[in-house]
């Protein structure tokens, strides 16, 4: 999806409400530096300091409408950025300006480095000329799961399923309390109805084929190695050629293309949310006027495989 239309999924109310919730808990009582800033109309510019992609921006837009301050941005979603570059501006009262900064700047930095590493991904299975899936998983963070599903897709991954409704998947723990795989599909399958497909995480061939015998629509394939992981897709999918095949389980942006195959649809990776480096913004209020001075970049450099070339 392009990703200036992904802020059409993101309904106003969810965002003002997400926005208020994150000001509030940064300043929950008195702010004391309104004191030394007052409310003398200021500007200031948004700069990006590290290499990745610019994911974000809605909530960015939330949190200062939240303050009364305009925000105009020089760089439409999912832009590659190159350091320094000038990202955006906003202006607003000083001492509102300064309130919304650090919890924008957090919040645009961890959707950009999820949708950094998302890009690298799904680049790195795409090299391989593979055409499925890559994904991200419910490995959120607790109350920013909407900000981090959004830099997925802004880096063009899949989000997977969003929460425990938008699909049924019967994992390890399922089976075990129902006694065995059959079982838990068919119990599955029930409370699925016509609207909702089942997953199963499988660790064998041998699980796959009863779970796909019994009914489920998608199988996840859980820590296979890639030796194993091939020859078994290929064994469900000669017998079940319409069951999904993911593959799944502790797999990194190096180990990626061998994962990538003929009979895998699906490649998720916690990693995408749980181990994205957060890129670094900074915003600097200039004087009206004057020309605003860009910040040095980031000292410390970025693994390679999120480099940007100029």
């Amino acid at each position: 999806m392009d990703p200036e239309g992904l802020a059409l999924l993101l309904p106003p109310a969810t965002l003002a409400a997400l926005a208020a919730a994150w000001l509030q808990e940064d300043c929950p009582g008195l702010n004391h530096m309104a004191s030394v800033t007052g409310a003398v109309p200021s500007q200031a510019v948004l700069w990006a300091k590290s290499p990745g992609v610019l994911a974000g921006r809605p909530f960015f837009d939330a949190l200062f409408a939240q303050l009364n301050c305009q925000v105009s941005w020089f760089l439409p979603e999912g832009s590659k950025l190159v350091p320094v570059a000038k990202v955006a501006e906003v202006r607003g009262p000083a001492h509102l300006l300064l309130l919304g900064e650090r919890v924008a700047l957090n919040t645009l930095a961890r959707c950009s480095g999820v949708a950094t590493v998302a890009a690298a991904a799904v680049e790195a299975a795409r090299g391989t000329g593979w055409s499925g899936h890559v994904a991200g998983t419910r490995k959120t963070t607790p109350g920013f799961r909407l900000v981090e599903k959004y830099g997925l897709l802004a880096g063009g991954a899949a989000s997977h399923r969003y929460d425990l409704g938008g699909l049924v998947m019967v994992k390890d723990n399922h089976v075990a309390a129902a006694g065995s795989v059959a079982k838990a599909v068919r119990g599955a399958r029930q409370a699925a109805g016509f609207a909702l497909k089942v997953e199963v995480e499988c660790s064998s061939l041998s699980q796959a084929l009863e779970a796909a015998g019994a009914g489920a629509d998608l199988i996840l394939l859980d820590n296979l190695r890639p030796e194993e992981l091939h020859p078994a897709a290929a064994a469900l999918k000669a017998q079940f050629p319409h069951v999904g095949v993911e593959a799944s389980g502790g797999i990194t942006l190096d180990a990626l293309p061998r994962f990538c195959g003929p009979h895998v649809d699906v490649i998720s990776l916690g990693m995408l949310t749980q181990a994205a480096p957060a890129l670094d913004f900074s915003l600097k209020l200039f004087a009206e006027g004057t020309t605003p001075v860009p910040p040095p970049p980031t000292p410390a450099a970025p693994p390679a495989v999120l480099r940007w070339e100029t």
